[in-house]
């Protein structure tokens, strides 16, 4: 039999099928057996570092260095409490959130991004022209530089968003920033040697809906991934479904701390510690009881910074992890190519095995 040449993309739905619309899960969410959940939504370890930041900007700054420096070694991910962003904030946020996923159909269309608009509502892939979807709805918006702003891509339904997500956005941005400090700090270096290599620090909002999955255990709220940028800082609801990996095998379920952020290290504050700091392998699971919430805040560099290990970091003994240097936006585009690339050789193999029984 003839080698399939092509994979065509799943067709992506406006919307999830409720739980009154579906109780089989389709076929464009049903992962391969190695991708599928191996630990529960709720199955929590403690595993993961819980820094306080409290005291960080006097004499606690020492051992708020030292315990980053541990967490972006050995894991590359870590939650942080005592942060600074008000709790009040924190919830209306949440609340808003929550309030616009519950919105009729034609509210939310209003956003819909699909063709290529920027900032808005969609369903569900981590990477548009995947074969298999992700069981969630999102909804981004662009907020650092202010430049980026859309505010046509904002909704004012339900009351009080624009508001809100511009207060959301500055807090997020001071966390983002003091948090890159001492993360400097860490590598010995001063403290804004990270955002200096940023030059204008952009910064992407994405709110995470998943809701209740009929078959769990077949598919994933977002796929296997690492973040590409500098920080992400990660507001999640006390459901659960973040997980994490060190060795790519052994998973676990983060476990929700009231009041915590989560931050990832990305690709690129990976390449800027040469490697010494984890790009945080994560995904996150879906499950059949309860709908969850989660809202990632992207700090990321802008598109002409040059991606390259800071200097000072790498020693004379030292090899470096980068041949040559590069823009932000090239690193993206080889990422984002390489990551569709897999997973259309994937499917196709599995296309061709199918054919050749």
């Amino acid at each position: 039999m003839a080698p399939v040449q092509s994979v065509s993309a799943a067709p992506v739905p406006k919307f999830l099928p409720t739980e009154n619309e579906a109780k089989v899960l389709q076929s464009i969410f049903v992962r391969d057996e190695d991708e599928r959940p191996k630990v529960a939504y709720n199955e929590f370890s403690k595993e993961i570092p819980i820094i306080s930041l409290a005291g960080m900007e006097g004499e606690e700054r020492g051992r708020v260095r030292e315990e980053v420096r541990a967490a972006c070694e050995e894991w590359g991910i870590f939650q942080v409490l005592h942060h600074g962003v008000p709790s009040d904030l924190v919830h209306r946020m949440s609340q808003l959130s929550r309030s616009f996923f519950a919105l009729p159909s034609h509210e939310k269309l209003k956003f819909d991004m699909t063709g290529g608009k920027r900032g808005g509502f969609v369903v569900s892939s981590h990477l548009q022209g995947e074969s298999v979807l992700d069981w969630r709805e999102i909804f981004t918006y662009f907020s650092y530089p202010l430049r980026s702003r859309d505010y046509s891509r904002w909704p004012q339904n339900p009351d009080g968003w624009r508001e809100v997500v511009e207060e959301y956005s500055q807090e997020l941005m001071k966390l983002a920033c003091k948090l890159l400090e001492i993360i400097s700090e860490s590598l010995g270096l001063e403290p804004q040697a990270v955002t200096k290599a940023c030059l204008d620090m952009d910064q992407k909002v994405v709110i995470n809906f998943y809701p209740k999955c009929p078959q769990p255990d077949m598919t994933l709220g977002l796929k296997r991934h690492t973040d590409p940028g500098t920080i992400t800082l990660l507001l999640q609801d006390q459901v659960g479904g973040l997980q994490a990996t060190k060795d790519g095998l052994n998973w676990i379920t983060v476990e929700p701390v009231e009041g915590a952020f989560v931050v990832n290290l990305g690709d690129h504050m990976h390449y800027l510690s040469n490697g010494k700091y984890k790009n945080a392998d994560h995904q996150a699971v879906v499950n059949a009881d309860t709908s969850r919430l989660s809202i990632a805040t992207f700090q990321n560099p802008a598109q002409e910074a040059i991606v390259y290990p800071l200097e000072g970091v790498v020693k004379a003994e030292d090899k470096c992890v980068m041949e040559e240097p590069i823009t932000f936006a090239q690193m993206y585009s080889h990422k984002m190519n390489r990551d569709l690339e897999l997973a259309r050789q994937k499917k196709l193999a599995k296309l061709q095995q199918d054919e050749s029984k």
